[in-house]
């Protein structure tokens, strides 16, 4: 899990993509917290920004990949919740190899 994150290429599951959801949000929330107490901690919103959002985005694509489609599909409005309950091809597909690969098969 969490394999080159901030990568464009390959196939995620649809629990590391929840999970990279909860991951950005509690960072925005905390950083919005630490903003709202000391508002010189403002310029950590420059700092946070760009890598986390390169982190989304990136494990956005690698979701789409994992339904078969291109990475662009994910700036349709909503397209990315839809994301979290399209279930993901069940063999390789132009984007790599299917990421529901057990354990005990490896």
């Amino acid at each position: 899990m969490f394999k080159r994150p901030f990568s464009f290429e390959g196939r995620i599951r649809r629990t590391e993509y929840g999970l990279s959801l909860v991951i950005y949000a509690i960072c925005a929330i905390i950083l919005n917290i630490m903003i709202e107490v000391d508002e010189e901690t403002f310029i950590l919103l420059f700092a946070y920004t760009p890598p986390m959002f390169w982190f989304l985005w990136a494990q956005s694509t690698k979701r789409c990949h994992d339904i078969g489609k291109s990475g662009w599909w994910q700036f349709i409005p909503f397209y990315i919740l839809w994301l979290l309950f399209e279930d993901g091809q069940h063999a390789k597909n132009q984007y790599g190899d299917t990421p529901k690969i057990s354990r005990n098969t490896r």
